[in-house]
């Protein structure tokens, strides 16, 4: 007699319980569509105990009431599921240190746990940055910084000869952009000793396809900064396979939500290209 059953990853040793440190998967929120909040506790109630975290992105949050904001928060609290500011932090460091200051008290008021910071898009000193990192932390929230893989041509330090303890004129700021994967790892490496939880790596740089991935900088960025600290963003579900394949169940990994369960079944029992998603169907047993 034939019967039908959901498949269990429950008894996998690869993936331990939330809250996790690695194998972290945080969903995309609120911004290329409406989120209700049915939605996100139908998300919540059928794939929780494999979501970790769930960002808004965009500065989604910021065109919604307050009172939705904090519900939302506290629904995924509920599930134990974090929840990530995403970059909108990026406006509020434009108007001053005060402003930023008291968006970290909204934001706490408001239930994120994590404010994200999109390095490449704020332009600020590495001294700057790793300041903010440390304001975040010492209020209580952690503290994710975003970067990219290329840089403006200006931020590239001078390494000609010049007399020890000479001043030089800062380059101005071009339109050229130019790749530079160590200057991502030594910037990431000094927010991490300033108390940044995890770096977020932006997929755009390393491409969108799995076919055109650098493979040679995410290898150096893995193997400097760890598994454990660097979340890469999966655009694409072959992108998230890619990554499952190369580096194994722990590595984290920022998904739509309708790859999550997709996702979980790639670090679960690492189905292959032919795989398809447990929401569709339930799986055959004899």
């Amino acid at each position: 007699m034939a019967t039908y059953r959901w498949k269990s990853f429950n008894d996998d040793g690869d993936r331990p319980d939330k809250p996790r440190r690695y194998g972290v998967t945080e969903m995309r929120g609120p911004h290329y569509s409406i989120f209700s909040r049915g939605l996100l506790e139908d998300v919540f109630e059928s794939m929780g105990q494999f979501v970790d975290g769930l960002k808004f992105c965009g500065g989604s949050h910021t065109l919604m009431p307050k009172t939705y904001i904090k519900e939302v928060t506290d629904m995924a609290h509920k599930y134990n599921v974090y929840v990530n500011s995403g970059d909108w932090a990026d406006q509020m460091l434009r108007q001053g240190p005060s402003a930023f200051k008291e968006y970290i008290e909204e934001c706490k008021q408001l239930g994120f746990d994590t404010i994200e910071l999109d390095v490449a898009s704020l332009g600020l000193p590495e001294d700057t940055l790793l300041r903010y990192v440390r304001l975040i932390k010492s209020d209580g929230l952690r503290a994710k910084p975003q970067f990219s893989v290329k840089f403006n041509k200006s931020d590239i330090a001078f390494t000609g000869n010049r007399a020890f303890g000479a001043y030089v004129i800062p380059p101005p700021q071009t339109s050229e952009m130019v790749e530079d994967v160590d200057l991502l790892v030594r910037r990431a490496e000094r927010c991490l000793e300033a108390g940044a939880d995890m770096i977020m790596i932006n997929a755009d740089d390393l491409g969108r396809q799995a076919d055109f991935l650098r493979s040679d900088m995410i290898a150096k960025i893995v193997g400097r900064l760890g598994l454990e600290k660097t979340m890469f963003e999966a655009s694409d579900p072959k992108i998230s396979e890619w990554f499952v394949k190369c580096y194994g169940p722990k590595v984290n990994l920022f998904v739509d939500h309708s790859q999550v369960m997709d996702l979980e079944c790639l670090r679960g029992r690492n189905l292959g290209q032919d795989h398809s998603s447990l929401l569709g169907r339930s799986y055959f047993l004899l």
